[in-house]
């Protein structure tokens, strides 16, 4: 009787215990999930797209010199609809991805900005770290079939129970225990040393411990984004956006030379229009338009837009 008695106690114990911490963890990831959507909150955009937005007629894919650079106010203001498709560190790879899955909702003679860094031929990104952590937000707005190398498990973790990857995360559920610092930053006018010691930040992140700045299969994605767009009627149109004087200045000739090199052959390739306005005398020297080296701030986009509108042939069909 006695190991009988035994026999079903441990069996109610392996039962009950795991069933007790699958409960424990299925209360905590609600809040938690709460928590962490709130990592993901710039690609809350794409969710207005086949309920506010339909029928794009300009758009820009890239990463955030796409996603920074361009300001469609004025131009919905005439009654066109816009629609900015970049993301931090976006790669073409996944500019190619979200084209997929969105790519519907441009509409036939629309005209689609993808824009060509310094880094766009590699990765922004400066560590498999940082790039798994860009690459989990696309499980939170794509389809499986458009997610590159896509992981049945990370979209779990990701999407449906993120409290299983939320590592030291999880202590923003006990906030008395999560100290936060915060910083203010000086409105004392622009820095100009400060400004130079940034670019050099940035030309660190996009140059240093590189293996290859023209990764092939980088300028591969860029050909199928082009296709894509001939494909369903979208014009093309590749485009580099202003970047100052203090980030240029620090670019080799023959890295410039490379990389207009590459650019001429794509476009001779495809037929497709190139704007260059990394130097651009409007932008260069003016910080004023700049958040930092490389990106231009509400003002500079505002401004670069109306340029855009005013110069590039491809928006002349707009007018």
């Amino acid at each position: 009787m006695t190991k009988k008695y035994d026999v079903v106690r441990f069996t109610l114990k392996c039962v009950l215990i795991p069933a007790a911490a699958v409960l424990i963890i299925c209360m905590l990831n609600k809040p938690y999930k709460k928590i962490d959507d709130q990592k993901y909150m710039d690609i809350l955009k794409f969710t207005l797209l086949g309920t506010h937005y339909n029928e794009v007629n300009i758009g820009n894919l890239g990463s955030s010199h796409g996603m920074c650079d361009f300001s469609y106010d004025k131009i919905m203001d005439k009654g066109y609809t816009c629609f900015n498709f970049g993301n931090t560190s976006q790669s073409y790879n996944y500019d190619y991805a979200v084209l997929q899955e969105f790519g519907h909702y441009m509409t036939e003679d629309s005209v689609l900005f993808i824009p060509v860094s310094y880094f766009s031929f590699n990765n922004e990104v400066t560590s498999s770290a940082e790039a798994e952590a860009m690459s989990v937000r696309y499980y939170h707005f794509l389809s499986p079939e458009n997610i590159p190398d896509y992981d049945p498990y990370v979209d779990l973790v990701t999407t449906k129970m993120p409290i299983l990857s939320a590592g030291k995360d999880i202590l923003k559920l006990l906030p008395e225990l999560n100290t936060v610092l915060t910083a203010h930053a000086s409105n004392d006018g622009i820095n100009v040393e400060e400004f130079a010691r940034r670019a050099q930040d940035r030309y660190s992140r996009h140059f240093d411990n590189k293996d290859e700045y023209f990764m092939p299969e980088r300028i591969e994605e860029l050909y199928e984004i082009i296709d894509y767009c001939k494909e369903n009627g979208i014009t093309p149109v590749l485009i580099t956006t202003p970047f100052s004087k203090y980030y240029t200045d620090l670019i080799s000739r023959d890295f410039l030379v490379q990389f207009r090199a590459a650019i001429d052959a794509i476009a001779a390739d495809t037929g497709v229009s190139y704007y260059d306005y990394s130097h651009d005398e409007r932008f260069h020297e003016n910080l004023v338009y700049f958040s930092d080296s490389d990106h231009l701030n509400e003002e500079g986009a505002v401004y670069f837009t109306d340029i855009l509108w005013d110069e590039v042939k491809e928006l002349e069909r707009f007018h």
